[in-house]
């Protein structure tokens, strides 16, 4: 079970965009790593083309490392830990561990 998902809102916990806020936009699951909305923003030399007829540098997210990101937990907006526990019908769900809210 993967525990960061697409569209969850997590916070950055450490490297250059420590304390700041963001969702994810996509995982990359054999890497490790997910890219973050306005999170890790690189430059990137762009060749002219028809689409982009200046050419020049563009500004985008780059993948982040799944263990500097945390889940924001809905109740308190803070980041939490969180695992996993099964309903009674046998699906599994993620469950923080600050509130024991279902996330």
């Amino acid at each position: 079970m993967l525990h960061i998902k697409k569209d969850d809102v997590v916070s950055i916990i450490s490297g250059k965009d420590k304390g700041k806020t963001g969702k994810v936009l996509r995982i990359f699951p054999k890497e490790g790593r997910a890219l973050v909305e306005s999170i890790n923003i690189i430059k990137k030399s762009a060749r002219k083309t028809q689409q982009n007829p200046q050419g020049g540098f563009v500004q985008r997210e780059a993948p982040i490392h799944v263990s500097n990101i945390m889940l924001i937990d809905k109740k308190t907006n803070k980041p939490t830990r969180f695992g996993a526990s099964r309903l009674k019908d046998g699906d599994k769900m993620r469950v923080s561990k600050k509130t024991g809210e279902v996330i």
